[in-house]
């Protein structure tokens, strides 16, 4: 069966509060996922699953957080080409730049995007929380299919 990985970098817990919402989105379908903070996965890792939510929050001028998040993604996204990935990540100012920079990176380098990101200024709130469940759910979707594939 195929494997959802959720990843993310949290600086303020508000990243982490939009990881927690998308694994119980995930674990509501009935369906496992791993989850790995930033510093805790690797290329190694990526090559086990097929389905994969990446978090990071919006950092310095709209840009992924540089010093964990942005050298293991660099890394991995090799790896990703052909897989189901989704984003997500907060914000506290601009307009969602990073966010939009970061998934035309991954289709660039052959990440198939099962859905819109899901973007949130600072921490989620009641409208948000269900949008990063139902992108939990997406995430579920998407791996059923692929094991009746």
């Amino acid at each position: 069966m195929s494997k959802i990985a959720v990843v993310y970098w949290s600086g303020t817990g508000n990243t982490e509060s939009m990881a927690e919402l998308i694994i119980e989105g995930i674990k509501s379908e009935s369906i496992d996922v791993d989850v790995y903070t930033a510093d805790e996965f690797s290329c190694d890792k990526a090559n086990e699953y097929d389905v994969f939510a990446f978090g990071c929050p919006s950092m310095g001028v709209e840009e992924l957080e540089e010093s964990e998040f942005e050298p293991m993604f660099s890394s991995v996204k090799s790896h990703l080409k052909g897989k189901k990935v989704a984003l997500f990540g907060s914000y506290g100012w601009g307009d969602g730049e990073w966010m939009r920079n970061w998934e035309q990176d991954c289709i660039d380098n052959g990440c198939d995007i099962i859905s819109d990101c899901v973007i949130v200024n600072e921490a989620p709130d009641e409208k948000s929380s269900e949008d990063c469940k139902d992108l939990g759910k997406k995430l579920a979707k998407v791996v059923k299919e692929l094991a009746e594939a």
